[in-house]
């Protein structure tokens, strides 16, 4: 064991190696629901003995302790015998000859992305398993209740089971397939890592990192896949400008705002040249036309130099063919700068249905009404969105223009 580590440190470790450790039990016993539920238990263990040390091998004692966990599971509900002694068997060396250290993570997100499973419920299961996001983040990501994703979630480790699944890379004939959902994973586990749903902080460097990793990993191992590449190019723009998103003590800063001598150029670069390598194979996809507008912000010196037009043409290409509430909501503030607040609320129209439980609506609502000089209603929208954020810092930052805009009306 090592001094006292930092919590920080052991969640990004425990992040990291969960899918691994999960990745390895599946591959020698091959029970989805029951590996995942003793790869939990080991890291609720390392999460309580890790802080005052590390063990050598951290991925080797998450192993020993999920494979005991298995073994008590199974005979808890009288397995047969022949079953928990090769379970006891096959249990970790401490000192890390029990396997390779191979990386099974692309492994594992084909695994829930499996065809016996619905589109939704594949998301939902790469997310808990691979993405290690919890069932509440999950839910908010797919603007659904706690208890109806904990039960999809529930369902489909259950149809892994059922349809028997194995461990490995789909045939090339498969993967294509699955590879649109496993590219939907990774935006997502980007996209919470991003902008926290929930929690005392805007952004958690940890699932933006991973989220940064696997696709790394994606792009290596399909490096013909644009869509994939695109999906890269998009988050390394989008994480170019973490430095400069919030103040020392957190508060969020809007774009239009930031300092961008502290974008990371490099990051910028790497996206740019990514996108241009993929941009004129085929007809561009959701996530490269993403990166393209991603490109426009970057390689603008202020917001006010910014191609606001071309960003306008490309959301409206996006909303062509990859159409959502979001990419509507997106696409109504680029109107706005293009055409004035008055349009961009107009193009708000008959999102409150589908975005109404969120507070980015009601946040962008607020600007705009704010913009168009209209105090008393941009306050009350500011209101609402405060209190439908999950994320401390953007509650802060929320009432804090509402009491900007209060102040200004007494003055």
């Amino acid at each position: 064991m090592t001094e006292s580590v930092p919590d920080r440190r052991i969640e990004d470790l425990l992040r990291t190696l969960a899918p691994q450790v999960l990745g390895v039990l599946l591959r020698k016993h091959g029970q989805f629901d029951a590996c995942e539920d003793a790869v939990q238990e080991a890291l609720l263990d390392a999460a309580i003995q890790w802080p005052s040390g590390l063990p050598d091998n951290p991925r080797a004692w998450l192993l020993t302790v999920a494979s005991r966990r298995l073994v008590d599971a199974w005979r808890s509900e009288s397995a047969r015998r022949t079953r928990e002694e090769r379970a006891a068997s096959m249990e970790v060396d401490p000192h890390g000859r029990y396997a390779p250290e191979a990386d099974d993570t692309l492994t594992l997100m084909f695994l829930c992305c499996h065809p016996a499973l619905s589109a939704p419920s594949q998301l939902a299961l790469t997310l808990r398993a691979v993405g290690g996001l919890t069932t509440a983040e999950i839910a908010s990501a797919f603007l659904v209740p706690e208890a109806t994703m904990g039960q999809r979630i529930s369902r489909a480790k259950q149809g892994i089971q059922k349809a028997g699944a194995r461990f490995h890379l789909p045939p090339p004939s498969e993967r294509k397939a699955r590879l649109g959902v496993v590219l939907h994973v990774l935006y997502l586990i980007f996209n919470e890592g991003y902008a926290a749903s929930s929690g005392p902080s805007l952004q958690r460097e940890d699932l933006t990192a991973e989220a940064i990793r696997l696709s790394r990993l994606l792009v290596n191992a399909a490096p013909g896949e644009g869509e994939a590449v695109g999906l890269l190019a998009l988050m390394l723009l989008t994480d170019s400008r973490r430095e400069a998103r919030t103040l020392a003590d957190g508060t969020p800063v809007p774009l239009a705002e930031q300092d961008r001598r502290l974008w990371n150029h490099g990051q910028i670069g790497e996206g740019i040249a990514l996108l241009t390598s993929v941009l004129g194979r085929s007809g561009p996809g959701p996530y490269q036309v993403q990166a393209a507008i991603a490109a426009v912000h970057a390689e603008a010196d202020s917001d006010t130099e910014t191609d606001w037009p071309q960003i306008l043409a490309l959301y409206t290409v996006l909303e062509a063919i990859a159409p959502s509430p979001v990419v509507t909501l997106n696409r109504a503030v680029a109107v706005a700068k293009v055409e004035g607040p008055a349009a961009g609320l107009s193009a708000l129209s008959g999102l409150d249905a589908a975005l109404g439980r969120t507070h980015r609506l009601d946040a962008v609502r607020a600007h705009l009404l704010e913009l168009s000089g209209s105090p008393a209603e941009a306050r009350a929208a500011y209101l609402a969105a405060a209190k439908k954020t999950g994320s401390l810092q953007e509650r802060r930052y929320l009432m804090g223009k509402a009491a900007a805009l209060d102040a200004a009306g007494a003055s």
